[in-house]
Parts: C-alpha cells; sequence; structure tokens
C-alpha cells in the first residue's frame, strides 16, 4: 500500500460522543511524539446516532460508518479495511484504554508483530469487578491453550499489529470475539508469530453504558472457541 502512515489508530465507536470529546485531543497529543506520520480513525454506527461526526471534524480524525452492519465486529473489519498504516493499533473509545499507555506498546513495533496491552502479565490490572476478572481470565486462559496462543490477555481489543499480516485475514465474528478470532487466524496463517504482551492496568469506561452483554458474552465466545478449533 503506497503512503507514508506509519500508525493507524483505529476506534470503534457506539454513542461514544462524550469520550471521543476527551480522548481525540489526548490522542493527537501523544501521537504527534511518536511520529508524524500517523492517522485516527473513528468507526461509527452505519447511521449516525449522535454528534460523533462533528466531534471527528473538531478534531481532525477520519470519521468512517461501518460497513455490512453495526456489530463490533463490523466495525473492526471497516477499520482494517480503511486504515492506511504500516501498523494498526485498535483501542476502545470509552476511555478504558488511555492514549498516554500508547508510547509503552509502540516502542516494540519493530521486534514484534503484535503487541498487547496485557492485564494478565505480572504487573497487570483491571479495575472490573472481580466475577467479571474471574470469567475473563478464565475465558483467557481456555482460549490460549485450545488455540494455542502464546499469550496470556487474548481478549483485550487494545494492540498493535502488523498491517501487512492484518488486512488478508477473512474476519467473520459479529460481537467482542472477533478480537479472539483476529488473534487466532494470525497466529495460524504466520507460523512464528511474534507477540508481545506489555502490563497494562485496565479502566472503566469514562461516560455512558457498555455495549457488551455479559449472557452474549459467554454464549459467543464458547461457540467462537468451538468454531475456531474445529472449523477453516
Amino acid at each position: 500500500m503506497a503512503n507514508n502512515i506509519t500508525l493507524s489508530v483505529v476506534l470503534p465507536s457506539y454513542l461514544e460522543e462524550e469520550n471521543l470529546r476527551l480522548i481525540l485531543p489526548r490522542l493527537h497529543d501523544v501521537l504527534e511524539k511518536l511520529t508524524d506520520a500517523y492517522e485516527i480513525l473513528v468507526v461509527d454506527t452505519m447511521t449516525p446516532l449522535d454528534n460523533t461526526v462533528d466531534v471527528c471534524l473538531q478534531n481532525s480524525v477520519r470519521y468512517i460508518n461501518r460497513e455490512g452492519g453495526n456489530s463490533f465486529g463490523d466495525a473492526v473489519r471497516t477499520g482494517i479495511a480503511q486504515a492506511r498504516g504500516k501498523y494498526l493499533l485498535f483501542m476502545d473509545a470509552d476511555g478504558s484504554h488511555p492514549p498516554e499507555f500508547i508510547p509503552n506498546l509502540y516502542r516494540h513495533v519493530g521486534d514484534h508483530d503484535v503487541v498487547i496491552a496485557s492485564r494478565y502479565v505480572k504487573g497487570g490490572y483491571t479495575e472490573n469487578p472481580w466475577v467479571l476478572v474471574y470469567m475473563s481470565r478464565v475465558l483467557n486462559l481456555i482460549y490460549s491453550v485450545v488455540l494455542n496462543l502464546k499469550c496470556k490477555d487474548v481478549s483485550n481489543s487494545f494492540k498493535i499489529y502488523r498491517g501487512e499480516l492484518l488486512r488478508p485475514l477473512k474476519l467473520y465474528c459479529d460481537n467482542f470475539d472477533i478480537v479472539e478470532e483476529l488473534l487466532y487466524k494470525l497466529s495460524k496463517q504466520n507460523k512464528g508469530i511474534s507477540i508481545r504482551e506489555v502490563p497494562f492496568s485496565f479502566k472503566k469506561r469514562m461516560f455512558g453504558k457498555t455495549k457488551r452483554s455479559l449472557f452474549v458474552f459467554i454464549v459467543s465466545y464458547l461457540f467462537t472457541l468451538l468454531k475456531l478449533r474445529f472449523g477453516k
């Protein structure tokens, strides 16, 4: 892909206007110190549901509508298709992934294909209730063992990927389990892939309600595990 963009930061967004007003200026401040060849993409719903487009215009970032549907999976697929950078960084738009942590990930991209902000390596932490933390740890352990993934935090979406490895993937999941599908297919199709986990403290969202349903979370993750393990 002929362009001079080094880093694309992709933020799937669903009614995150309030959070984006605070996050986007901070993102610019951080990224300007890392590289002068970056872009920020906010992937909104197919039809705008709030004033996210105005917030993007005010902060000079690329506003993109999802293609194919309004699921999180559609946002990820749209972001991959639209991003032009050598490296792609995905982060949540709700404030749980602070822009100031990005340099801790970015410094490792030259030596690794995937760099993960990891809650479950030494030094990592999450502010979620203990029940959710326990469930998440169990699911991540099951995924890493069953799918032979060489990392402890499979499900955190705060990651940097090498773009040339990401773009050829065929991704089908619609819910948040696309994060696991992505990492599994990257590892399966690129033998010897290098993954680095950086200790990260996960924060609660700033404004608004979570889009994650606990029941859907459990069912979709278990279904996806079986599909990935025994499918193509």
